[in-house]
């Protein structure tokens, strides 16, 4: 709002008494008000605009980050799924490590967003709020002062006294001229000098009245100058000097609060390259030696058949043994014999069962590992499932107010029924694995392969259209690998070898200080953890001797 300044000799018009170079104060320069409200509210538009700029910023971090993030739950493998089976490689397993590193990143983006909107649009906001009460304050003060002014000012009545002076100045000349005029009566004199006495009189009073208004009135407008208005621009420009500096710090925290970050971010972009460094081809290829090596020794060549003679031969030391008679050429090599035997020949898959037949000896041993230890995992539960009713069951013997223990019969039943279920499968697979084990045994020891025999069991030849042993050797490897086995459980972390240990009992395993393996189970409880090297050879470890770090 801009106020009216009066130009008379006494205020001077939008004069400014210069203040010394040091002190540059609002209050000591006269300049019209208007200025000053319209740069004050320009002032609030800047913090305004700073506030929308900074949330923009936050809504752009923010969507970064959530494309961030899908980015990275696209791209991370299913439980279950081929994908994560293959995270025993090393390339694969960096891959993943890029993805948590990205998704950590991610986070931090959004820590920025809610850091800038906390820090800095939050606090500017309020404390916009409260810069404009305050200035709404300030400018009423001057607006009430300035009408008090003006009040005082239309109080000064200079023309009543300027007309009360002529009437007086004119009935003293009447007065005058009565008295000189020789016609005129002793009363008509004396009634001219009394009605000049009395404007006189009145205007003596106008006159005093009129003084004391403008005594009054200066003293205002010198209140008004040099006090009020002076008082209230230094508060305008406190205000203003205050939002200066509160918008200074905001542009600060702008730089400061991705500042902050830059540390964690710089660890997660270490742990993208961590994580190429930690790729080792070598590794890799000796993990998927192991993971699909069939443990058998590789065929012998056959020996030329002369046919013109009539007669069978034998096969040679390093070719395709048997246990029993030896079969010719004709029955060796089947109705395929005319075909060679490629190991990514596409070829029937053989039917899978339940002992794990259908695989080489290597990989069935290894399968039916596995199952052993998830039918005791299931055992266990069982187990523990049992010790738990029985002790309920216990307590409302003791309790019946507490339950029935009638009512927990049938669930007891049914877990002994299932530990029975569990311990036959549990025998069942041991057996056999321990007859894989023995074959596997017999199997390195010959130079030849005798997993299958090409006779029956009393001795007799096959049929010709006995399917080739080489059938079921090479089975694993049909149709280009597309059935891939599962045989080893998915690592859920790493782990850092803090001390050597021994590794002397059965089912442990050695490792050095410093080493890095992966970990495939959690300890349960006992202080033992399992864990896998990269060249597939799993054991347990004493938990305490490693520091893990599971993944996410």
């Amino acid at each position: 709002m801009q106020f009216i300044f009066i130009c008379n000799s006494y205020l001077g018009c939008f004069y400014g008494v210069h203040a010394p170079q040091e002190v540059q104060e609002w209050g000591r320069f006269l300049f019209p008000v208007g200025k000053r409200s319209s740069h004050t509210q320009s002032g609030l538009e800047l913090v305004e605009k700073y506030v929308k700029f900074v949330k923009e910023r936050t809504e752009i971090e923010q969507n970064y980050a959530k494309q961030l993030r899908n980015l990275t739950k696209k791209y991370n493998p299913k439980r279950g799924c081929k994908e994560e089976q293959e995270c025993r490689f090393s390339n694969h397993q960096s891959f993943l490590d890029i993805l948590n590193e990205m998704n950590d990143y991610a986070g931090q983006r959004e820590l920025i967003a809610e850091n800038m909107m906390m820090n800095i649009c939050i606090e500017l906001t309020k404390y916009l709020q409260e810069l404009k009460m305050e200035r709404k304050t300030h400018l009423s003060e001057a607006k009430k002062a300035q009408q008090s002014l003006e009040s005082t000012y239309k109080q000064l009545d200079s023309k009543r006294f300027e007309r009360e002076w002529r009437e007086a100045d004119k009935a003293a000349q009447y007065a005058e001229k009565t008295d000189q005029d020789i016609n005129a009566t002793k009363a008509d004199v004396e009634k001219a000098k009394q009605q000049a006495n009395m404007r006189t009189h009145i205007a003596e009073e106008c006159k005093n009245d009129y003084a004391a208004q403008l005594q009054k009135y200066n003293k205002e407008q010198s209140q008004f100058y040099f006090s009020d208005m002076p008082l209230i621009f230094n508060k305008l420009q406190d205000m203003d000097e205050r939002r200066v500096r509160k918008l200074a710090q905001g542009y600060v925290l702008f730089s400061d609060t991705e500042r902050h970050v830059m540390p964690i971010i710089g660890k997660c972009l270490e742990g993208v390259t961590k994580a190429g460094t930690n790729v080792n081809e070598r590794n890799d290829s000796i993990a998927l030696i192991e993971q699909y090596k069939s443990g058998f020794e590789r065929p012998g060549d056959l020996d030329f058949e002369d046919y013109s003679q009539g007669i069978n031969r034998a096969s040679s030391d390093s070719s395709l043994g048997t246990l029993g008679t030896p079969k010719g050429p004709l029955e060796l090599l089947g109705k395929n014999r005319s075909k060679p035997f490629w190991l990514f020949s596409k070829k029937s898959k053989p039917t899978v069962t339940e002992d794990f037949g259908h695989l080489p000896p290597e990989q069935r041993r290894k399968r039916l590992q596995q199952k052993l230890d998830d039918i005791g995992k299931e055992l266990q539960k069982e187990v523990d499932q049992s010790e738990a009713l029985e002790k309920m069951k216990d307590v409302y013997e003791k309790n019946p107010q507490m339950g029935d223990p009638a009512s927990l019969s049938p669930q007891i039943n049914q877990t002994a029924q299932n530990m029975e279920r569990l311990r036959g499968e549990l025998n069942k697979y041991e057996s056999w694995l321990t007859e894989a084990g023995r074959r596997g045994d017999l199997v390195l020891r010959r130079d030849t392969f005798t997993c299958v025999s090409p006779s029956s069991p009393d001795g007799t030849h096959s049929e010709e259209g006995t399917p080739d042993p080489s059938h079921a050797i090479y089975a694993e490897f049909d149709d280009d690998f597309e059935e891939e086995e599962e045989e080893l459980v998915a690592p859920i972390g790493q782990c850092t070898a803090m001390y050597n240990f021994p590794g002397a009992s059965e089912g442990t395993i050695t490792m050095q200080e410093g080493e890095v393996l992966s970990v495939v189970e959690e300890d349960k409880g006992d202080g033992w953890t399992r864990v896998r090297r990269a060249n597939g050879n799993e054991g347990y470890i004493p938990t305490s001797y490693v520091s893990i770090s599971l993944s996410k």
